[in-house]
């Protein structure tokens, strides 16, 4: 029969040995995966690769408002929505929906980010697009240039979707595309990592 001591006495030597072994497993594993405790966290869109740049002049405002306000593009993060066709469906609507809901949940980084619209189609009048944003008074409605245009088709092979968010750094960097059903909570995620490893805007 095993005593209490012996008991004991294996237990110790059990853990001397794993105290020995478990270093040795964490180097070997560590060698294997340098990047373990530096990488970033699961994101919940997809990063755009390579980054669309884009220059000031490269966006023109769609309405009174927003090329009085223009100027709020620089230094800011922007939460984009794309109206790609001549229509904002119901789909198109309920995103611009929620990438508003996105910005109210950044709380106290709102002040470093602004909203946006890009409206490709030239046959869109003015009239006919104010139903679609009836609500937002902060929205700034853009004209891409002809290359941002191209650029876009091309990320999207010629088909850009109906919904899609995008987020563009301070820079005018495209750098985050999400689908057209979006949640606004995994959005809101990656674009307060963003915000907290930016030294930018």
């Amino acid at each position: 029969m095993i005593t209490q001591q012996q008991k004991r006495n294996r237990r110790l030597i059990i853990g001397i040995f794993a105290m020995s072994i478990i270093p040795f497993g964490i180097a070997w594993y560590m060698a294997k995966h340098p990047d373990f405790f530096t990488r970033a966290p699961t994101n919940h869109g997809e990063f755009i690769k390579p980054i669309i740049t884009t220059e000031r002049s490269d966006f023109q405002g769609f309405d009174d408002f927003s090329k009085d306000n223009i100027k709020e593009l620089s230094s800011h993060w922007l939460i984009v929505n794309v109206i790609s066709k001549s229509e904002c469906t119901e789909v198109c609507i309920d995103a611009i929906y929620k990438s508003r809901q996105l910005r109210l949940m950044l709380n106290k980084e709102l002040v470093r980010t602004r909203r946006a619209v890009l409206v490709l189609d030239n046959t869109i009048s003015q009239e006919k697009a104010a139903t679609w944003w009836q609500a937002e008074s902060d929205l700034l409605k853009l004209k891409p240039s002809v290359d941002i245009i191209d650029k876009l088709n091309a990320l999207y092979n010629g088909s850009i979707p109906e919904g899609v968010l995008l987020l563009v750094d301070p820079l005018g960097n495209f750098m985050m595309r999400y689908a057209p059903d979006f949640n606004p909570y995994d959005a809101k995620s990656d674009l307060m990592h963003l915000l907290k490893i930016s030294q930018i805007g």
